[in-house]
């Protein structure tokens, strides 16, 4: 990769489902093949009980601090893959929202690497919301959606 071309950076959306680490053991294979990196975006969705104050702010400190641990594991189980460190981001809000603003604060972001659920409710709800309506169609970058129940070595296969 020559000094001038720009780095692709695959960003992949972590949460607590099990095809997650589908998508990213697909993206961390892609940044290796084709010198990019690997990001990692974990939303921390907004509590139901808010008026609780105490009680949500526990709450908050835990779903935190879950995320960093997650976040961590996957970093030090890609980054051999990869090739490189992945970036981590760790947001509040409510997921859709917060995918968007990253991909538009952050240039580099030229990839988003999702895996479809397995089970009877279908692909899951961010794939269905980038999908339907005219939104696919206002990303900045393709999207890219790896069969959730694909094996670890199915995707060494297909990236």
């Amino acid at each position: 990769m020559s000094d001038s071309a720009p780095l692709r950076v695959f960003l992949v959306v972590v949460d607590e489902t099990p095809e997650h680490r589908v998508a990213v053991r697909y993206a961390a294979r892609r940044a290796a093949h084709t010198g990019g990196r690997v990001a990692m975006l974990y939303v921390i969705e907004p509590a139901e009980l808010q008026h609780f104050q105490a009680i949500e702010e526990l709450a908050r400190t835990e779903r935190w601090e879950a995320a960093e641990e997650l976040l961590h594991a996957l970093c030090d189980e890609i980054a051999p893959i990869a090739g490189s460190m992945p970036i981590v981001y760790i947001r509040e809000g409510r997921t859709h929202d917060a995918m968007l603003q990253l991909i538009n604060e952050e240039p580099a972001i030229s990839v988003l690497v999702l895996a479809a659920g397995t089970g009877p409710e279908g692909p899951g709800p961010l794939i269905t919301y980038l999908t339907t309506g005219r939104l696919a169609a206002r990303l900045r970058i393709p999207i890219t959606i790896v069969p959730g129940g694909l094996s670890l070595d199915q995707v060494d296969q297909l990236s």
